[in-house]
């Protein structure tokens, strides 16, 4: 899941990122409402961690003004102004989720899961395949009566391809859910981490579509 976080302390931003890319997650890092906008022009973000107070405005004005748009990005607020009317405000503003500084970083990639999976419509935690059973919190997926361990970007690749099954994903995609449109890419970095999943889930359960991408193999495939 790409993670756009908006958080101007750079402290607590880095310390976010680096746990949300431990979590299988992509955080991708603005610092001001003028940035924000420029990276949700971009599309594609799962959810947004959103700090309320920001050098040239608020997260709040932010959220108001993507709701006024028509954007229900799942949007997790984060703020050292835990009181009450606070939460309410932004609440009642449209944001999915509130969390008082400081906070747990395992707390916060859970509640991040929860409100992504309540915007795909999912009850369950549980994301399943063909014969796959993935589990978003831990990283692991059972099959055949085993238990799989991904590493965070072996799962990041699985994760995209699970959000969008059938679908062929190309490997610039991927790359982005990977890396973000900040960072560098290693240029054969999907390949490998391709072949590591097919090692795990079996030669034929991704497909390489030549000249396009990856895509899941079709049920019972």
């Amino acid at each position: 899941m790409r993670i756009l976080i908006v958080e101007d302390d750079e402290t607590l931003a880095d310390g976010l990122s680096v746990g949300l890319r431990l979590s299988g997650l992509t955080p991708e890092l603005v610092t001001t409402v003028a940035d924000a906008r420029e990276a949700l022009a971009h599309g594609g973000y799962s959810a947004i961690v959103l700090d309320i107070m920001l050098p040239d405005g608020t997260g709040l004005e932010l959220l108001s003004e993507l709701r006024s748009q028509g954007d229900n990005t799942p949007a997790l607020l984060l703020s050292a102004l835990d009181q009450t009317q606070d939460r309410v405000a932004g609440l009642d503003l449209g944001a999915d989720d509130y969390l008082g500084k400081p906070f747990d970083l395992a707390e916060v990639s859970a509640r991040l899961r929860a409100i992504v999976r309540r915007a795909e419509g999912r009850a369950e935690s549980f994301i399943r395949w063909n014969g796959l059973a993935v589990d978003p919190a831990r990283m692991t997926g059972h099959k055949d009566n085993c238990t799989i361990e991904f590493s965070p970007r072996e799962f990041t690749i699985l994760r995209a391809l699970l959000e969008r099954p059938g679908a062929i994903l190309s490997k610039t995609v991927l790359e982005d859910r990977l890396y973000g449109w900040q960072d560098g890419v290693e240029s054969n970095a999907v390949e490998v981490h391709i072949h590591k999943l097919r090692v795990k889930l079996g030669a034929g359960f991704i497909q390489t579509v030549r000249g396009a991408g990856y895509r899941l193999a079709g049920a019972g495939q």
